[in-house]
């Protein structure tokens, strides 16, 4: 068996079978992975891609699966899970982070060195790799104004450095979204503050988030892009949606842009609840929404 091979190759190495990954997602759905791997260490990461590869396995790679929906049939092939990967190293204004690390840890990191820039990051949930991935930001910032360098691991086993301009960030988007490399690590650039400033600044960023996101229940986080000229929220209140109960998912009745698990939801009623908001606001109103969250795995 594949999983037997690989334990052998990589003695040392974190390796479960059919490992449930509704203990991995925030939303707490999802089928398994045949096979889940942790890795540690960039070399380690390079030298199972190359293995995956040579046995022509399906390679998936996770961050903590913050803004991500799994299929209740899970994932064939490997899911790498890059959460043990999470060191944070400051160096005068700049901290170079590895991609499983927490993006809120990160900005922490950052005010108890004094450095601004990352302040509005202070209730992102989601990893340095995912933040990458998808240029995470809120309230008016974006990782991408504050990212020098990007180490990463093209699908072919080779690790490269990117600059910022190479990754083509816009609005939720990077090139890794086309490409499908691997982010190892990341260097943000900062600017030097007043540790009192910036700490107001997060105390009140932080305050907003607990007042208005339902952070009691697992969720995935915004579920949809904010399409121009509207509010996501607005337009599923004005549409009487708010609170409407699909499976054991619901549409927040703190903040309606979120879908919440209320009742040991599964995968398929948080998609199914998103296919038919789509469909009600299109209907009521002509505008289409996008998720901002992934959805990736197979049917049951």
């Amino acid at each position: 068996m594949l999983i037997e091979q690989m334990k052998k190759v990589f003695p040392n190495s974190m390796i479960k079978a059919n490992e449930p990954l509704s203990l991995y997602t925030y939303t707490e759905t999802g089928g398994p992975a045949d096979i889940l791997v942790l890795p540690k260490e960039k070399e380690e990461v390079a030298a199972m891609v190359r293995w995956i590869n040579e046995q022509q396995v399906p390679l998936t790679v996770l961050g903590n699966a913050s803004n991500l929906i799994v299929k209740d049939g899970g994932i064939h092939g490997v899911v790498m899970v890059l959460t043990e990967m999470n060191d944070i190293t400051v160096n005068r204004h700049q901290i170079t982070v590895q991609s499983g690390a927490r993006l809120i840890d990160t900005s922490y990191a950052a005010l108890e060195a004094g450095l601004t820039g990352l302040e509005f990051a202070c209730g992102i949930p989601g990893s340095i790799g995912g933040a990458v991935f998808m240029n995470a930001g809120a309230y008016e910032g974006e990782v991408s104004e504050v990212i020098h360098t990007v180490t990463i691991l093209t699908r072919d086993g080779e690790i490269k450095t990117l600059k910022n301009k190479d990754l083509e960030f816009s609005y939720r988007h990077s090139a890794i979204q086309e490409t499908r490399d691997i982010v190892l690590e990341v260097e943000f650039h900062l600017e030097k503050g007043k540790p009192a400033d910036i700490k107001k600044r997060m105390e009140e960023l932080t305050f907003l988030r607990e007042s208005k996101q339902p952070l009691e229940y697992p969720s995935c986080g915004s579920v949809f892009k904010r399409p121009t000229g509207y509010f996501t929220g607005k337009l599923i209140q004005e549409a009487g949606l708010q609170g409407k109960i699909w499976g054991g998912a619901q549409i927040s009745e703190k903040h309606a842009g979120f879908i919440v698990n209320i009742a040991q939801a599964t995968a398929t009623d948080y998609i199914e609840l998103i296919a038919y908001i789509q469909k009600v606001i299109l209907e009521n109103t002509g505008v289409e929404l996008v998720p901002e969250v992934r959805i990736i795995g197979e049917d049951l």
